[in-house]
């Protein structure tokens, strides 16, 4: 049968997939495109699947915030290799599931990916993933997101590159103020907002390393028992948000800054892509060829 070549480039653009694997798909469904796209997705499906267990370390960190400012959401999706997280299908993807997380208010990942990707309808969020893995050839998932907001709270943002974001949920100030906490968070990584929100067992673990040091020094308990109760408040003040001197003015702590513009922060959530994930190390020349492979 004979295939015209824009029945092949309408295919092309309907699906993104290679010229020779649209002209095939049509010649089995004898030029019929509505059923090549369905064969192409069945067959991007199965393509899915077989890469679904390769380590997807690499991606971007997305972003959304409501119109009125009260409300936001971070999203984690990850792909293999660097060089795919660049490209705008992978970053138009991520945008879209950061705005569908804002609009749909999931309460767990599961319930994400079962949204729509458009707010109108049409396929899942999990379905547009499964037919980006057969485009790209890379194993790509959606790995986390967080929410952040209520009615009466500011919802303050920030962006590192598309590798580090972070929200910070704030009660009075402004969004000026949220906005420079949230940059503060991605430079300095505390653990929580304020020092007895540091996790007992954390601190119990800080207290034993520094009293095995101390007890090197040959000094009596008591002055034992009061250097590593100083070294423990030290380093309450180093995990915790309030306690950290501000990135821009490191003379005024955390604490200091929302206080003289009348804020508390609340809950604040950072995203850095890959953290935790065992990554698979490959040279260059290595992940340029698996791309060329598709594999």
């Amino acid at each position: 049968m004979n295939i015209s070549a824009s029945l092949v480039k309408e295919l092309r653009e309907r699906t993104g997939s290679g010229m020779m694997e649209c002209k095939k798909a049509l010649v089995e469904t004898k030029g019929d495109i509505e059923a090549a796209v369905e064969l192409m997705r069945k067959a991007g499906l199965a393509k899915a699947d077989k890469k679904a267990g390769r380590v997807a370390a690499e991606g971007i960190i997305a972003l959304a915030i409501s119109a009125d400012g009260h409300t936001g959401v971070l999203v984690e999706v990850n792909s293999e290799t660097d060089f795919v997280s660049r490209g705008d299908d992978f970053t138009g993807f991520a945008a879209k599931v950061a705005q569908r997380a804002l609009e749909g208010k999931p309460a767990s990942l599961d319930e994400l990916v079962k949204l729509s990707i458009e707010k109108s309808g049409g396929d899942t969020i999990e379905q547009t993933r499964q037919q980006l893995v057969a485009k790209i050839g890379e194993n790509i998932s959606v790995r986390r997101f967080t929410t952040l907001g209520s009615s009466d709270a500011t919802v303050g943002s920030y962006l590192h590159g598309t590798r580090i974001g972070v929200l910070v949920e704030m009660k009075g100030g402004n969004v000026e103020v949220a906005k420079d906490v949230a940059m503060h968070i991605a430079a300095s990584r505390p653990v929580c907002v304020r020092p007895d929100d540091v996790p007992a067992e954390t601190v119990e673990k800080e207290r034993e390393i520094y009293t095995a040091q101390a007890a090197e020094s040959g000094k009596p308990a008591e002055i034992v028992k009061k250097m590593v109760e100083g070294r423990v408040s030290k380093y309450l003040k180093e995990v915790s948000l309030l306690g950290q001197p501000f990135v821009k003015d490191p003379d005024t702590t955390v604490e200091q800054l929302l206080k003289k513009n009348n804020a508390q922060v609340t809950r604040f959530a950072r995203f850095e892509v890959g953290e935790g994930i065992e990554k698979k190390v490959d040279n260059f020349a290595e992940e340029v060829m698996a791309q060329v492979r598709g594999s």
